[in-house]
């Protein structure tokens, strides 16, 4: 035997595997606590992982054991999904490339197809380079590590997405998080690293994924350029959503398309594919190509993905009447449920969180909902914080205005049937 191995006999090494899973079974117990899918399969409530068999018309859906139900809960915001060109276009794709790739980008996982979406997207978010991801939760990784690390300052909105936190952690940068939305906070946060002398950068989301609202791009970017800091938005919900062709919160607020210094986004939401972003200079995303580590250690996106993005970005440019119906509906369904004295937080777009406070209501409230042909589902505590539990509704560019008269009657039906159980 080596000098590096340990011989074990067959029953040292059963208490040892024993020992390994009783420890494991207590480290799952410990994740466990505190979280509420216990409670909520013994309740019946938990609807999570259902099995799509069907996208049909519109947007309506055929899940496993519950039948034709109006979708409520996904992020196709446009409602792109299934749509011709963009079929067609991965169908090409898979006759000329296959279904997947030869390794990651930076060695045998770039196709003619990955560099052909890398310039729409900078088109589409006048920036002069972009650098594909297989997921945003990489590009958010892969970028945040490189742009600040030990000795840097990261300052984030205490909302931001899981992965900007994961990317703060990782990069070794001291982080410092302000309250949601909360200006005046981050200009403190600002002042008080002024003496810096290492890179400051802020990030933020630019729609909220919990709450639904948009982050107050004016006068962040403001605050930015007035402190010398840099300038990273997470783009995952606002493009598409937001603008009035769609390209995100520079548009939305009117402001130019250098606002930001970092953009980030996906094109798995808006546009029905898969894989992240991060657009910005040509350099930023050259050297990300050579040094991100989501970039150059991840497989590359299936060529299939790669030609539905771009033909998602197509169908955005092309056919404006898309952001324009979400748009529509968007107003329609806040009206409706202002009227009927739901509480969403007044939000602004398309994603509403309808709040019932504890984990039990909502959950019982969901429950309704999907046993009435609705497809949201319940985000409890602790997700979200604790009394405000909430629905997540998001409404998209497909729902006809008669399936949101139904969305609210069946909320309305559901918070009844609630209430009347006491």
């Amino acid at each position: 035997m080596s000098d590096y191995c340990i011989e074990i006999d067959g029953d040292t090494l059963t208490q040892v595997e024993t020992a390994r899973k009783s420890i494991m079974e207590r480290y799952c117990e410990t994740l466990k606590a505190g979280l509420p899918m216990d409670e909520m399969r013994n309740s019946g409530t938990y609807f999570y992982l259902e099995s799509i068999e069907e996208y049909l018309g519109g947007a309506w859906v055929k899940v496993t054991g519950h039948g034709e139900m109006l979708m409520f809960g996904g992020y196709s915001y446009l409602g792109l999904n299934r749509h011709p060109k963009i079929n067609e276009a991965a169908v090409e794709a898979i006759a000329r490339y296959g279904t997947g790739a030869h390794g990651a980008r930076l060695l045998a996982g770039t196709t003619e197809i990955h560099r052909e979406l890398e310039s729409s997207i900078a088109r589409f978010k006048k920036t002069e380079s972009a650098a594909l991801f297989s997921s945003g939760f990489l590009a958010n990784l892969s970028a945040i590590t490189f742009l600040v690390g030990r000795g840097d300052i990261v300052i984030c909105d205490k909302l931001d997405h899981a992965s900007i936190l994961d990317g703060c952690m990782m990069s070794g940068a001291r982080m410092i998080r302000f309250r949601h939305n909360d200006m005046d906070h981050l200009e403190s946060c600002l002042r008080e690293t002024a003496g810096h002398k290492g890179r400051r950068l802020v990030i933020v989301d630019g729609v909220y994924s919990m709450d639904g609202d948009i982050a107050d791009l004016p006068a962040i970017s403001g605050l930015c350029k007035k402190h010398g800091a840099l300038l990273m938005v997470d783009e995952a919900h606002s493009v598409g959503m937001l603008g009035a062709t769609g390209r995100g919160i520079e548009e939305h607020f009117g402001l130019p398309p250098d606002t930001i210094d970092v953009k980030m986004g996906t094109v798995s939401k808006s546009i029905p594919s898969l894989g992240g972003y991060i657009a910005s200079s040509a350099r930023l995303c050259d050297l990300l190509r050579h040094t991100g580590r989501g970039f150059i250690y991840s497989a590359t996106v299936p060529p299939a993905s790669a030609a539905a993005a771009v033909a998602g970005i197509k169908v955005i440019e092309e056919e404006p009447w898309h952001v324009q119906n979400l748009h529509r509906n968007m107003a329609y369904f806040a009206n409706r449920l202002r009227q009927e004295g739901f509480n969403f937080l007044e939000s602004p777009t398309a994603i509403f969180p309808i709040v019932f406070g504890d984990n039990l209501r909502t959950s019982t409230m969901s429950k309704g909902c999907q046993s009435r042909g609705l497809y949201v589902q319940a985000i409890p505590h602790p997700v979200v914080p604790e009394g405000t539990a909430r629905l997540r509704a998001a409404v998209n560019a497909n729902h006809t205005l008669e399936d949101l008269d139904f969305a609210i009657k069946t909320l309305q039906d559901s918070r009844a049937a609630m209430e009347s159980l006491g």
